[in-house]
């Protein structure tokens, strides 16, 4: 039995976040953890596509955000972009 794919309408809708800054992932994913919480992070479902790139919910873009600048590291989004494409552009 195969499995049919999601309609797009059923897709999560990503934004992604392009990192500056001295951090680990590790510390990206703690300052995440500890200012929304698992379920906070559950909901954003934070992917890495690339070193400096995450892949977050549409939903909770702010919520990430606000935990960046709430976390004691120096974790910046230089910008937001709905393709990673437009991240690239200069």
């Amino acid at each position: 039995m195969t499995l049919k794919p999601l309609k797009p309408s059923m897709k999560e809708n990503k934004r992604y976040l392009l990192l500056k800054g001295s951090f680990s992932k590790s510390d990206v994913e703690e300052a995440v953890l500890k200012y929304i919480g698992i379920l906070g992070y559950a909901k954003a479902a934070p992917m890495w596509v690339s070193d400096r790139i995450l892949a977050v919910n549409r939903k909770e873009v702010d919520k990430v955000r606000a935990s960046f600048v709430l976390s004691k590291g120096k974790i910046e989004v230089a910008k937001v972009s709905g393709t990673i494409r437009g991240l690239r552009k200069k």
